[in-house]
């Protein structure tokens, strides 16, 4: 083979070589920062691109997914003086490559230096209690500072979470009894609602028996009232209907009389000690008791 002709194709080989090492592919949710002879001059997006030899270089590759940090607890003191350890998670988004690879030096270190002083003066206006129960609060405020401030870097905070509250062991041990001792109250609470609801369940089921006892007694008590009005306005009746067939009949005085005594036999045959006796009733049984001694006489003189 002729030696030019190797010659070229080695040339055109190491030009070919050459080339694609200044070919950039651009992958999806990244980009690449672009400098020529030391100054930015684009960003480049998704695709094939060509960097000029000798004068074009790739300043930063930037990574346009959400970042998800999580920082090491930072020592923080509330407004009553208690210290304590909390740690935070912060989610952000690069949205602008240029002023993220030239608006800072270095982006991780100033986003957790501004996490830090900004965790420390929220909790410094409140107290340990509030600290406690206002994570939503701690997690809003911190979110809106922090993507206020890194604006300018090309940042732009999602989220923020408070991670982890770590109060001195002391204050620990303080809430632990102090939880114990609610729960125990809350117990005690509970427990005497509860006799107190047996109580009056049993109370109320007492009552519902008197009442119910007492109506049924009252019910008896009319009953047996209607039942001896019934009788005496049968015996009524009956009487009146007796007289009615005496005054039809026409009956005499002393038939009338005469049946006043039997119906006295029978009022005497009772428990009764004392009888009060009509005079015309006495004055028949007199009149009867001399009858009954002629009707005698005559017998004896036969």
């Amino acid at each position: 083979m002729d030696i030019k002709l190797i010659i070229l194709l080695v040339f055109v080989i190491l030009i070919l070589v050459f080339i694609s090492a200044h070919i950039r592919i651009v992958n999806q949710s990244e980009s690449y920062v672009i400098e020529k002879l030391g100054a930015y001059k684009t960003t480049w997006g998704t695709g094939i691109h060509f960097l000029v030899p000798f004068l074009e270089h790739v300043s930063k590759r930037v990574s346009l997914k959400e970042h998800v940090v999580d920082f090491a607890p930072q020592p923080v003191i509330t407004k009553d003086n208690v210290t304590m350890q909390i740690d935070t998670v912060v989610y952000f988004q690069v949205t602008d490559s240029k002023l993220y690879t030239y608006g800072v030096n270095n982006p991780m270190m100033a986003v957790e230096s501004l996490t830090a002083t900004t965790l420390r003066n929220i909790i410094g206006e409140l107290d340990l209690d509030a600290t406690l129960t206002s994570r939503d609060i701690i997690n809003t405020k911190m979110r809106a500072i922090l993507d206020e401030a890194t604006d300018k870097w090309g940042i732009k905070v999602n989220r923020v979470e408070v991670k982890n509250i770590l109060p001195p062991r002391e204050i620990q041990d303080a809430m632990e009894k102090q939880m114990k001792a609610e729960r125990e109250r809350r117990e005690a609470i509970l427990q005497a609602e509860g006799r107190k609801k047996s109580e009056i369940l049993i109370a109320e089921g007492e009552k519902q028996s008197t009442i119910l006892r007492a109506e049924a007694n009252k019910e008896m008590q009319i009953k047996q009232a209607q039942g001896e009005a019934e009788a005496i306005l049968l015996v009524q009746k009956a009487l009146a209907d007796s007289l009615t067939m005496l005054s039809d009949a026409k009956t005499s005085d002393a038939v009338i009389k005469i049946k006043s005594l039997e119906a006295l036999e029978k009022v005497a045959d009772g428990k009764a000690t004392k009888l009060i006796i009509p005079s015309e009733i006495q004055n028949l049984a007199g009149l009867l008791s001399s009858m009954k001694e002629v009707v005698s006489d005559s017998a004896s003189n036969e």
